[in-house]
């Protein structure tokens, strides 16, 4: 059995992994394709879409090195590529329509009690994507945690996983990379993190297979509640 005596701080992904991004935006992207009479794709469909579109849209983003966008401005650009996939007008109004959704993420059900859990013996920490001011908004007013600490790449410059994002968190933090530990259940987000030092736990609630690499986590768990128990 793994024991994590040397981790410090948990340094936790946000998107998909804290807030339930399917659970919180399905609802408002129906409602948009009912209003653009869309229906060639269904809401769970458009948002796999859209989603997997914004990581296309990351990923460039940092590989090319043309300046880091923003978080809310690759969901905006692979908004704009999935509304013309189905056909739909990308006008400011419609477009703000379906961005509406992002102001409204809830956290999956189990997470709060377990970070409770979690800090009585680790600092815990957001590591995200996000943009500052955004990833301030969903702390204070759709999470309501109390982090020790909220880290945006915004300040490096590149999306994770760059090892710049995992190495400049830790420094942040006043650690060693061997003294962090990557919560997320983005399965590159934890590649990411263990090819820079850290420890690494995948939370892989969507039931999804993990990378074939020498960099594997060190505890797999299916949500929070089980995440706790298995570093507590």
């Amino acid at each position: 059995m793994a024991t994590f005596a040397e981790t410090k701080a948990l340094t936790f992904d946000v998107f998909g992994t804290i807030l339930d991004l399917s659970g919180s935006l399905t609802p408002f992207i129906s409602e948009s394709l009912d209003a653009h009479a869309a229906t060639d794709v269904s809401a769970d469909e458009f948002w796999g879409q859209w989603r997997y579109r914004q990581r296309i849209e990351q990923y460039q983003d940092t590989i090319m090195m043309l300046g880091h966008s923003g978080y809310l401005e690759t969901v905006r650009r692979a908004l704009h590529y999935t509304l013309r996939r189905h056909s739909i007008d990308t006008l400011p109004d419609t477009v703000k329509a379906f961005m509406h959704g992002w102001e409204h993420l809830s956290p999956f059900p189990e997470v709060l009690a377990a970070l409770s859990r979690l800090k009585s013996r680790y600092r815990l920490a957001v590591l995200s994507n996000g943009d500052p001011s955004f990833l301030d908004y969903l702390v204070r007013e759709r999470i309501g945690w109390d982090f020790d600490d909220v880290i945006s790449v915004t300040s490096v410059g590149a999306f994770k996983p760059h090892p710049a994002v995992y190495r400049a968190a830790a420094r942040d933090l006043g650690l060693e990379v061997n003294e962090c530990m990557m919560v997320s259940a983005n399965s590159f987000d934890i590649v990411g993190a263990r090819a820079c030092g850290y420890r690494g736990a995948f939370v892989n609630r969507y039931l999804l297979p993990y990378e074939e690499t020498s960099y594997q986590p060190d505890v797999t768990v299916c949500d929070f509640t089980a995440l706790a128990d298995a570093l507590l």
